[in-house]
């Protein structure tokens, strides 16, 4: 996504690049581009670069979740099989 200095920058370049006499024109034309550029920056649906930060930290502290669970789960997996294959129970060996 082009963030807004970019967008700026393009923006600038093209009035600029508008004959100098034309100032009324060259209004109009500023106000119409900006407005099919914002509309089209809309459309494509995108993000800002804070709102992909952000989705990127949630995504890492989920992750991070995610694996510690798997974790406590594969040894509570493991304490339970190894439980479950004592051939007695230590109350029976009494």
């Amino acid at each position: 996504m082009l963030n807004p200095n970019h967008f700026e920058a393009l923006f600038k370049e093209f009035v600029t690049a508008l004959p100098k006499g034309a100032i009324q024109l060259q209004q109009d034309a500023e106000k119409n581009l900006r407005l099919a550029m914002e509309a089209t920056f809309r459309r494509m649906n995108l993000v800002t670069r804070e709102e992909f930060d952000v989705q990127t930290a949630v995504l890492a502290r989920t992750r991070a979740k995610l694996e510690a669970l798997e974790a406590t789960v594969a040894q509570l997996e493991a304490r339970q099989a190894s439980e479950t294959h004592t051939p007695f129970p230590p109350a029976a060996m009494e």
